[in-house]
């Protein structure tokens, strides 16, 4: 009775085993699913058009050589100025410069 009990905890503690290592596999892939999927949505936000009169702060964070501030100076001017007239009329914003607009500029819409 002692040796089946022994057997029996013996493959109990391995089919616990097995789950658990199953588990932690579906998780594993799960966080890599997850984060290319994420990977994906940052390139294509990089690459995507962007409109200087429409659009939102991340959107402008996704610009070349924009940050945080100049994100907020984009969005300061257009509502200052009724919006942009052209893409070079970028250049008017608070350090931002020809090549930062050339850098971005099949990116950009107005």
């Amino acid at each position: 009775m002692k040796k089946q009990l022994n057997v029996l905890s013996r493959a109990l503690f391995t089919a616990s085993l097995a789950l658990l290592l199953s588990i932690s596999t579906v998780v594993s892939h799960a966080k890599e699913v997850s984060s290319t999927s994420l990977a994906k949505v940052e390139v294509s936000q990089q690459q995507a058009i962007v409109n200087i009169n429409k659009s939102t702060f991340e959107q402008l964070l996704s610009l070349k050589g924009i940050g945080h501030t100049k994100a907020r100076a984009i969005i300061v001017y257009r509502q200052q100025f009724g919006g942009f007239k052209s893409i070079d009329e970028l250049t008017k914003v608070s350090g931002i410069g020809e090549k930062t607009v050339n850098v971005n500029k099949s990116r950009l819409t107005i």
